[in-house]
């Protein structure tokens, strides 16, 4: 059985992830891509889909023990787990190196006192746990082929087959380091080369340290802020600059039920607002390639704008479903693919243009044809701004008129006369000013109740939606506006958990909602992050910084984040770790840091 989802670590190389158990099983990892195929999906089903554990050897196998200890390795993705036993003191080292060749997940074990009997266990299934790989020797090394791919596993140590698994059994003694490592390869290709575990280690942690050197920011939140942006790194897919909302598939919102859904893609709302964190923290490359990225993707046909694409910008990512795999905690169905990629979510042409405008305010080097496509994407929302849409949550039920979809709609517009001011583009500067003025009009008379001072889920609705609190983070309204103060304190009322965290939306339990899902979810931890901006914006600034300082105690104790906050079970639930997440704490600790709003 599958740890907890914050029972995991992550390790990865910026082109694809593992996730790495308390008690040493790798039980996720696609390659050569994010969004490859598993060889290892234990994660979403049992040891029979794949897994790689090392650590101390155990009467049952079925039973592992735990780590006492793991913490990353300073700044860096290189997981370090300790074990203490009755013979003694065991680390391994676990981490992926920056490609520069063919990927690799390098295992070290070592010594650090007594003398530790160890296991290693090697299961790899392909194709999300469905294929046996024919297992031999070639030249002394064990590879497993299936089809177009083939996995090298190297090691010193002394291994041997049972059970369609490759073993290992040896004992460490202090000092003493063993490494092991898995490499993949197109099958028809040759071998990948020997791989050098000690260099690529030392390589590995001076990439890490090398990289956060760039951070400008130094507040008392830094230690949250570095983990949550190297996190973010390691979601981006190093060849294009496309970043992944999660580096995995189908971990439940809602445990046993069926909010089930494949993040291992790029969704330009997630992107775009990432981009913005890594720009307001010195990282002005990552933002430049994902720009190019944007550009690549969307071409020349803005008018078909997808909410999400492969991350090399791949438009096709037809949704299917892997019925021999039971889910996490028999969460089904599993799920590959997205099928809301060809949906309507008018907001993401505000998120884009959002951080297009960042860009150029912050000084990154002009690109012509992106202030070109954010005049095309004007030009389309012209048309269509004022047609329903699924909103930012990608429901599957009826379209409708979202408040927030429109909000961004705004900001859209509003952005774009700005960089036409600016005179860096050319455009009908009058007209698109009505326009907004238009949007701005259409939003405040239908999108608010008047008689319960709050904004709406969406016109005509009495719903309230937790995306409402970037009413006064995106410049729509003033933060002291009666309105956007009477729809902070009606999500508060009617949104916040027992704990106090918030929710997206209400949800029905067993009847379909809004969303026209069955079953409920946790509190979506990016909308909570989004309360205590706001609180913060509105002059209640100690509520602010405590709800954040709570917020910061539900990470686990390597400092990662999944999508949402199962209030009832007490754990952290969805795809792991998340961007959406982990951005807006960058964004919180900022905001906190710069009005003075923290403790110590």
């Amino acid at each position: 059985m599958a740890g907890r989802i914050e029972d995991y670590a992550l390790i990865g190389d910026m082109q694809t992830a593992a996730l790495v158990c308390r008690d040493g099983t790798v039980d996720w990892l696609c390659l050569p891509r994010f969004d490859s195929h598993a060889i290892f999906a234990g994660l979403l089903g049992t040891e029979e889909h794949g897994f790689w554990r090392l650590g101390p050897a155990h009467a049952s196998d079925a039973e592992p023990p735990t780590a006492a200890r793991r913490s990353y390795r300073g700044d860096s993705l290189i997981l370090e787990s300790e074990w203490d036993t009755p013979r003694g003191t065991v680390r391994v080292i676990d981490f992926m190196p920056p490609r520069d060749g063919a990927p690799q997940l390098i295992r070290i074990v070592e010594g650090v006192s007594g003398r530790v009997p160890m296991r290693s266990a090697l299961r790899m299934r392909f194709s999300y746990g469905r294929v046996v790989p024919w297992v031999h020797k070639h030249e002394g090394r064990t590879v497993a082929v299936a089809g177009p791919d083939s996995v090298w596993f190297d090691t010193e140590a002394e291994t041997y087959g049972k059970s369609l698994t490759t073993y290992s059994d040896f004992t460490v003694a202090p000092g003493e380091r063993i490494a092991f490592t898995i490499s993949w390869e197109p099958s028809h290709k040759e071998p990948p080369a020997l791989p050098e575990p000690e260099q690529s280690l030392e390589a590995t942690e001076d990439f890490w340290r090398e990289w956060v050197e760039h951070c400008t920011y130094h507040g008392p939140y830094r230690e949250a802020v570095v983990r949550s942006l190297i996190t973010l790194k390691a979601l981006t897919y190093a060849p294009t600059g496309g970043i992944v909302a999660a580096p995995t598939t189908s971990l439940p919102e809602d445990i046993g039920g069926v909010r089930n859904w494949d993040y291992r893609y790029t969704w330009l709302r997630d992107a775009a607002i990432t981009l913005s964190s890594l720009l307001r923290t010195g990282y002005r490359e990552e933002a430049r390639a994902w720009r190019e990225w944007l550009l690549r993707a969307v071409a020349g046909d803005p008018e078909n704008l997808q909410i999400m694409y492969g991350i090399a910008g791949e438009r096709e990512l037809g949704e299917a479903e892997l019925d021999w795999l039971p889910g996490y905690e028999t969460s089904a169905p599993v799920r590959v693919g997205n099928g809301a990629a060809h949906q309507l979510q008018l907001d993401v042409y505000g998120e884009v243009t959002e951080a297009l405008h960042l860009a150029h305010m912050t000084g990154l080097a002009r690109n012509d044809y992106a202030s070109l496509l954010q005049l095309k994407l004007i030009r389309y929302l012209e048309d269509h701004w004022d047609e329903p849409d699924e909103g930012i949550w990608e429901v599957r039920g009826p379209r409708r008129h979202f408040v927030h979809s429109k909000v961004m709609a705004w900001v859209a517009v509003d952005r774009t006369i700005k960089l036409i001011e600016s005179g860096d583009a050319d455009g009908p500067l009058e007209r698109w000013r009505e326009l907004r003025d238009d949007i701005h009009r259409d939003v405040c008379e239908k999108g608010y109740d008047k008689e319960r001072n709050t904004f709406t889920q969406s016109y005509g609705s009495k719903e309230l939606d937790a995306s409402l609190l970037l009413i006064p983070q995106m410049g729509f309204l003033p933060p002291d506006d009666k309105r956007v103060i009477g729809t902070i304190e009606a999500i508060q009322r009617e949104l916040s958990t027992s704990d106090g965290f918030i929710l997206r939306y209400p949800t029905q339990g067993d009847d379909e909602g809004v969303d026209g899902l069955p079953g409920d979810e946790g509190a979506f931890l990016a909308c909570s992050f989004w309360m205590a901006d706001d609180l913060a914006m509105i002059g209640r600034v100690d509520e602010a910084r405590k709800l954040f300082e709570k917020l910061l105690s539900l990470r686990n104790d390597l400092g990662l984040l999944a999508e949402e906050w199962d209030p009832h079970l007490q754990r952290q639930v969805g795809n792991f770790p998340q961007a959406f997440s982990h951005v807006p704490l960058i964004d919180t600790a900022l905001r906190l840091t710069a009005s003075g709003a923290y403790g110590g």
